[in-house]
Formats: structure tokens, C-alpha cells, sequence
């Protein structure tokens, strides 16, 4: 039996629909997807359930843990304060955050932390939950530590020490969390209901997720002593661990964001339409476009295989073809939630869920499919 989906799909795009509606009725749990053209919603559907014993209805307000996907949040946090002039992306990191300089780190570059090529890919040795709750004890840690390769030769995916990066920049400049300038200056002007450190009295609205079969260090397979397995062991991730307070309430803007497919792209829509969407200017053209400046292109020596990074965002490249224009930016969540952005046709493509797969580290065969009609309704 086919599973109904809820919300609201445009004449033309009605292929997008079935598409949610087979994942709905084959692997997932509960689910949102999200299309904007050209600044409008085309596409806002959610369907399914919010739990995995499919006893609570996945509502229009259901929130998700997506993991993350909300380093594109974090991103444009950072690129909106480079378009105010307030953040010189060519700037050592060090110039706002003194500290930062130690242990070899004093020609580290803004947009190394943004491009994933800062050598600092993981915590130095061991890592555990509670320092991911301290915003000041893991700051200090990533200060004094010393990068494990030449910064901005290589990337190596900073899974969730990116978050710590950019966001002490952030406070540094503004002299708010990331979270709060996230709120103040992206989530309330465009009316997202996405949040990076969760309000208790949201809780009730979470989707819990539900843990993949496999982990990601057998999707990774390090090597023993390389860079891959020094980042596993310096990056403490749990997925049950996002069912407690702390987590939720934390900010780890690398990973804890929570909100559903219409937050992400009520977010994210405006770099999809020259810095302007809802009736809100976010960014410059200019400021959309510096996504673009290459970070790195290359095999990623966390994830092991290639990766073109821009600021901020991973770039289409032949291991993530999501799009066939090249001006087409993405990433995406541990388990499945994606956020994909086309400049060229003006496009942003979103999707959120509880039930993690495994297949890939960013998206997989359910996001694909949808994105797939969705390019396919396009063309019609």
C-alpha cells in the first residue's frame, strides 16, 4: 500500500510527490521534502511518522536532528558577515581569535575553517560527549592544538569540529553564539523554523532518529595511523546521544541543528536567488557567489574519496553529481537529510528524515530519486 504524503506539491511537479510517497512506503520512517524555484515553494510535503514505533504522525511542524546539513546554516552565517565586511575570508584566523595562532596554526586562513582544509579535522587524541556541551573547553582544545597537515593543501572533512571553528570566529566578531546570530539574522528574517541549540519548549515537536545498521567507521574503513582514523578517534558521535536534553539543547553547529525540509530551505532558498527570497535581502549576488572560490579538489583524506569544496559547501564533481549546472552547491547529514542549491536554475532542493541509511556520507538512493523528478519536472 502506497503511503500518503501531506502539504502542498505545483502542477508539474506532481512526479516528486510519488517519488516522496515510494520512499514513504518502502524506507522511510517519516519524512519532509522541500523544492523553491525561482523563490517559490513548489514542492512542501511531509508524510509518514515522527517515531519507530508508528504511534505519532510526522506533522507540518515535526522537527529532525539532521545532522550535517547544518554546517549549511553555520556557512551562511559566515558568508553573511564576509558580505557585511565584518569577516575577511582571507584573513588569519588568528586576527579574531589571538589564541587560535598556537602550536604552528598563525597562517591558518578564515576560509580554511569554511573549505575543510584547516588540518584540524578532529579532536587531539581521545574525545567524549560531554566536551561537545562545553562550547569554551572545546575552543580551547581545537586552539592549542597543532594541524595534521599543511593547511589548505588537502581537505579532510571536519565533521564536527567545523562547527567549533567557524562559530568561535563568529562569537569573536559579533560577540553572539552562532546559534543566537543564526536565529537573530537568518532564521528570524526568513521565518525558518530551524534552530541550532533547541529551546526545551520545542522538544515534544523532535522526531528522534533512528540509528542506521552500520556506523560510519565501517562506511569510512580507515587505515590504521592515517588521517581517517585519527579523525574517528577525534570525533565522538553517538547517535542515541540525540536523544537527550544536552545534546538538543547544545550548540554544535556542525551537527545538532534540528528543523525539517521547509526550514532548511526557507534558509537556504535565498542562495539560490542572488541573496534575496520571502521578501528578504540576505546576501549580495556577489556574496552567493563566493561559494564558488574552490577550497579543494581532490580525494578527501577523511572520506576517502574525491571532493571539490567551495566555501563553505561541498561542488558537484563526478562522486556527487546532483546537478549537471555547475553552479550547484550542496551538503548534507549523517543518515540521509540533504540540502542541494542551483544557482543556474534557481533552485533549492531540501529534505529531511528520522530514519538514517547508511549508503553514502552525503545523500542517498531516497534524496536522489526525488531530486531526479525534480530536475525531470524542470525539463517538462
Amino acid at each position: 500500500m502506497t503511503a500518503s504524503a501531506k502539504g502542498y506539491c505545483a502542477s508539474g511537479f506532481e512526479s516528486v510527490r510519488l517519488a516522496f510517497e515510494e520512499n514513504l512506503s518502502t524506507t522511510d520512517v517519516g519524512a519532509s521534502v522541500a523544492v523553491t524555484v525561482d523563490g517559490r515553494f513548489v514542492v512542501d510535503l511531509w508524510g509518514g511518522y515522527a517515531d519507530a514505533g508508528r504511534t505519532r504522525a510526522w506533522e507540518q511542524d515535526t522537527l529532525v536532528n539532521v545532522f550535517s546539513s547544518t554546517k549549511t546554516m553555520t556557512a551562511l552565517c559566515a558568508l553573511l558577515l564576509a558580505d557585511r565586511r565584518q569577516l575577511d575570508l582571507d584573513a588569519r584566523v588568528s586576527h579574531y581569535w589571538p589564541e587560535f595562532a598556537a602550536n604552528g596554526k598563525q597562517h591558518v586562513l578564515v576560509r580554511h575553517l569554511l573549505g575543510h582544509t584547516a588540518g584540524l579535522s578532529g579532536f587531539e587524541g581521545e574525545a567524549g560527549e560531554d566536551l561537545l556541551y562545553d562550547w569554551h573547553a572545546a575552543c580551547e582544545r581545537l586552539a592549542a592544538q597543532a594541524p595534521w597537515w599543511e593547511p589548505g593543501s588537502a581537505s579532510g572533512y571536519h565533521a564536527i569540529t567545523q562547527g567549533y571553528l567557524v562559530g568561535e570566529v563568529v562569537r569573536r566578531i559579533t560577540g553572539r553564539s552562532l546559534g543566537a546570530f543564526f536565529r537573530e539574522h537568518v532564521a528570524g528574517p526568513l521565518e525558518a523554523d530551524f534552530h541550532i541549540g533547541l529551546d526545551e519548549a520545542h522538544f515534544h515537536r523532535v522526531a528522534p532518529l533512528i540509528p542506521p545498521e552500520s556506523d560510519p567507521e565501517q562506511l569510512i574503513a580507515p587505515q590504521p595511523g592515517s588521517i581517517a582514523e585519527r579523525t574517528m578517534r577525534g570525533t565522538p558521535m553517538d547517535v542515541e546521544w540525540t536523544l537527550k536534553a544536552a545534546w538538543r539543547k547544545a550548540e554544535i553547529p556542525a551537527a545538532n541543528g534540528h528543523g525539517n525540509a521547509r526550514s532548511m530551505a526557507r534558509s537556504q532558498t535565498p542562495i539560490a536567488c542572488e541573496g534575496t527570497a520571502f521578501g528578504h535581502r540576505l546576501l549580495s549576488p556577489d556574496g552567493c557567489a563566493r561559494i564558488f572560490d574552490e577550497q579543494a579538489n581532490g580525494v578527501d583524506l577523511f572520506l576517502g574519496v574525491p571532493v571539490r569544496m567551495g566555501i563553505g559547501y561541498g561542488l558537484v564533481n563526478d562522486t556527487f553529481a546532483f546537478s549537471a549546472n555547475p553552479r550547484t552547491c550542496f551538503w548534507g547529514g549523517y543518515g540521509g537529510s540533504l540540502v542541494v542549491i542551483d544557482q543556474d536554475a534557481r533552485l533549492c532542493f531540501t529534505y529531511a528524515m528520522n530514519r538514517m541509511l547508511a549508503e553514502t556520507i552525503v545523500g542517498d538512493a531516497r534524496s536522489i530519486r526525488m531530486l531526479g523528478a525534480v530536475y525531470d519536472s524542470l525539463a517538462r
